[in-house]
């Protein structure tokens, strides 16, 4: 009984020393994120291949139609359709990105995305060892729940890099974020590894909570390409307007997808996600229904789980309506988001409920 408490504890120091090394190797994918943009600002193509040309700045023209001749008979082409993501969706190309097309700024950055694979390899590590220490799943309290959330995030960045996504320029956002998160966890969210009290103790541990830590990391990457799609929408308003973009517009936003771009990215990936977490209410209601015996009972986690479902189906239905796309539709996205981060933190921090069992 010694000889397994003792194992189970050099566990536990193990996943601690994997996720302050896992820390170190982020900061330096931090610093390489930051030569990559530094260096790529120094380009002049950096700094202007996002510029509105006068064609995308002039009203769309109607397609033309042409006519073909087959055997006599004259046959319309069909035209082609430009499709707006949008409304008032400009027709402008996507930055060059972070590396503003020189050859030693994309160096930088892919030593940023390789130090972030080794970083991620690290972290999931630490978390792997994590639920060895205690033989159950590594999400039993906040601290749990923050370590494999940031790997999941950096894990599902790194698979839209696999697929040959256009998604480095989240990179220097995503680490930076990760770096707080485990700061956070480690300083104050800190707890040892200790087995569940009875009601955590079900397969629905592995389901329920799994889910919900995947959709907050893919809500996550959807925050931020709607955050950016804010700035970017500013600074092509503000070129079209005939105006000068800062020095910071000029050599960082630029090299940005388009806003249409970023639009359409934060878009698809709340809507691919939307109902993995309405499974996830699904799958712990009737969680609840098994530890104690009801499948709904106001409880403040409970709540705001629904609250943000709503949120997130009222900016669905929002971005499918013509009237509200573009810059209020990223509000709402936003707002949705800050709904999550509440229910996680503000939730479990400052509101006592049947979910506060483990509490940090």
């Amino acid at each position: 009984m010694n000889l397994a408490a003792a194992t189970n504890e050099n566990l536990a120091n193990i996943s601690n020393v994997l996720i302050y090394s896992s820390m170190a190797v982020y900061t330096l994918a931090f610093l390489a994120h930051i030569a990559e943009w530094t260096f790529g600002s120094r380009s002049k193509v950096g700094r202007t291949a996002a510029a509105l040309t006068t064609e995308s700045t002039s009203a769309a023209a109607v397609p033309a139609v042409t006519v073909k001749k087959a055997g006599g008979t004259a046959v319309l082409e069909r035209p082609k359709v430009v499709t707006r993501t949008a409304s008032g969706t400009r027709d402008v190309p996507d930055g060059p990105g972070a590396h503003g097309g020189t050859e030693k700024g994309d160096m930088y950055g892919r030593i940023a995305v390789s130090l972030t694979v080794l970083g991620f390899l690290v972290e999931a590590g630490g978390v792997a060892t994590r639920a060895l220490s205690v033989m159950r799943a590594p999400w039993g309290n906040m601290y749990e729940f923050s370590i494999t959330f940031s790997t999941v995030a950096v894990g599902a960045y790194l698979l839209l890099l696999a697929l040959k996504k256009n998604v480095r320029w989240i990179g220097l956002i995503l680490v930076t974020t990760v770096l707080l998160d485990l700061g956070i966890a480690t300083k104050w969210l800190y707890t040892d590894s200790d087995q569940l009290v009875p009601a955590l103790d079900s397969y629905w541990l592995w389901i329920h909570v799994s889910t919900a830590i995947f959709c907050g990391a893919v809500f996550y990457l959807g925050a931020v390409g709607t955050l950016l799609y804010l700035f970017r929408d500013s600074y092509e308003s503000k070129l079209q307007g005939g105006g000068t973009p800062g020095t910071f517009a000029s050599s960082v936003l630029s090299r940005l997808p388009s806003a249409a771009s970023l639009d359409k990215f934060s878009y698809r990936v709340n809507a691919a996600v939307f109902p993995l977490w309405t499974f996830t209410i699904i799958a712990g209601a009737i969680w609840a229904g098994d530890a104690w015996g009801r499948y709904w009972g106001w409880d403040p986690k409970e709540v705001w789980s629904f609250v943000t479902w709503i949120v997130y189906a009222c900016y669905l239905h929002a971005r499918a309506t013509a009237g509200w796309k573009g810059r209020k539709a990223a509000y709402l996205a936003l707002f949705a988001f800050a709904t999550w981060l509440w229910n996680y933190y503000g939730v479990n921090i400052f509101i006592t409920g049947k979910h506060s069992y483990a509490g940090v």
